[in-house]
């Protein structure tokens, strides 16, 4: 039986058995990455040439190759099979059954350890960028939201319970700001992944006269790896990406959480559009919110893939083992999972309505203005944990005579606190109760107009 011509075919006395093949292969969802290995590869044979590692004729005959290869892929022109491996293999076929011998020079001085990380960095480094615009497509729609939902007073809720009156454009600006971390966070990984790690090879680097300065000019990597034992090695990077991700994705969930809630016959304060709901294939009358419920549940997807690379991680010894091959589908399943329910949620916010007057009447009940209640009592001298105990006694008679704070008489208030005055009805007036707190981080209409307009500095320059 002959046997198979594998690169690293030469010490093997037996071809790989064919379950073994299939076993090993990444090529069915390493494909992806084939538009950053040929610009890799690129990159390398033109350093190659210029160090005069490789004849500058042959590096133009491997680079028009590779161009004319990833125009093929794209096109579908070629495809690929188990027996490639891998995209990096795929490719190197494809380049030696076009120009013959020359395409063999093209892994001079690299390995597929140091090719493979700097594929899904640039791969990631790519991703990371589109991602950060579509958080800033939603931080747009919020602060639009922000602006036109002003006016509207809602409760807050702690324990799920009812707290204390907010602006509902304060809330959207809650999850702008988890979003703003969100971004800040997407950019630091960024900046640490940005780092050429071509030319560690397999762990060691090599002996031939490389200039990684170079490549990683020409790849536009603003800086080149320390420690080739570390590049190949580790992939917290990948980690870090999907930390970030894990992040944007339990905020985007708990958005969608208060948005089930929300849209429920118990609480109508809201109406998601038609477009962005779903039916019963049973009870004629059902709307369900399924792109908020997706997006919550797909939120343990993302977390799945955290806990896979960090489990792939943490017992390895040094340096580069395969099970590094296992990284690519955890990261390739959390970069479409973010992307796709950010650019999902986006749209399906942008068509849901809130309902202005269902929101002030709830945020009337529940003793919301309580604490308002005991501050203007501070303000009248007394000890906070005073005049805490005296609003818990107004509101236990209120739950026995089934009474709400603003509708007690003066005369009841001054059972309670004789230094109760005509001014505790407009003390706790619900728009009066929001605009007092003006503070910076306030939900005051003035703190949360100022903030509106620092985000919209912010995001424009995005």
């Amino acid at each position: 039986m002959a046997i198979e011509k594998k690169p690293w075919s030469g010490r093997f006395q037996k071809p790989t058995a064919p379950n073994v093949e299939k076993f090993t292969s990444s090529i069915h969802y390493d494909q992806r990455l084939y538009s950053y290995d040929i610009e890799g590869s690129i990159a390398h044979a033109t350093m190659l040439a210029e160090q005069g590692i490789i004849a500058k004729a042959e590096a133009q005959k491997i680079v028009l190759a590779l161009k004319n290869i990833l125009t093929d892929i794209a096109k579908g022109k070629i495809k690929f099979n188990a027996s490639d491996e891998d995209i990096h293999m795929a490719i190197e076929r494809e380049l030696i059954s076009r120009i013959g011998e020359a395409g063999g020079k093209l892994h001079t001085a690299r390995s597929r350890n140091d090719q493979i990380v700097l594929d899904v960095r640039l791969f990631l480094r790519t991703e990371i960028k589109g991602i950060l615009a579509l958080v800033n497509d939603l931080q747009i729609q919020l602060i639009k939201l922000a602006k036109s939902e002003i006016k509207t007073i809602m409760p807050g809720y702690t324990h799920m319970q009812k707290a204390q009156p907010v602006l509902l454009s304060h809330y959207f600006l809650a999850f702008g700001e988890m979003f703003a971390r969100d971004t800040q966070r997407l950019n630091d990984c960024k900046n640490r992944l940005n780092i050429l790690p071509l030319g560690a090879a397999a762990l060691a680097g090599t002996s031939l006269p490389i200039d990684r300065k170079r490549t990683a000019k020409i790849l536009n990597f603003p800086a080149i790896s320390k420690n080739s034992m570390d590049t190949v090695a580790d992939r917290d990077f990948i980690a870090e990406f999907i930390f970030a991700a894990s992040l944007v994705m339990m905020h985007l969930s708990r958005f969608c959480e208060d948005l089930i809630l929300w849209s429920s016959d118990e609480f109508g304060f809201v109406e998601i559009s038609d477009a962005y709901t779903t039916g019963s294939s049973i009870m004629p009358q059902k709307k369900n919110p399924d792109i908020a419920e997706l997006i919550r549940g797909k939120t343990a997807r993302v977390y799945g893939d955290l806990f896979a690379i960090m489990t792939i991680l943490k017992g390895l010894p040094m340096t580069y083992n395969r099970d590094l091959q296992e990284d690519k589908e955890p990261l390739f399943d959390a970069v479409d999972t973010v992307k796709d329910c950010l650019a999902i949620f986006a749209e399906m916010i942008k068509h849901t309505k809130f309902n202005a007057a269902k929101m002030y009447l709830a945020a009337q009940g529940g003793f919301s203005t309580a604490t308002d209640v005991a501050e203007y009592l501070v303000e009248k001298g007394l000890p906070f944990r005073r005049a805490h105990e005296i609003v818990g006694n107004i509101v236990a008679y209120c739950l026995k005579n089934k009474k709400e704070l603003e509708n007690l008489t003066l005369k009841e208030y001054q059972k309670f606190y004789d230094g109760f005055t005509d001014d505790i009805q407009k003390k706790i007036k619900l728009e009066n109760v929001v605009n007092s707190r003006k503070h910076t981080g306030g939900t005051a209409k003035a703190a949360v107009l100022e903030r509106i307009r620092e985000f919209e500095k912010s995001s424009s320059k995005i």
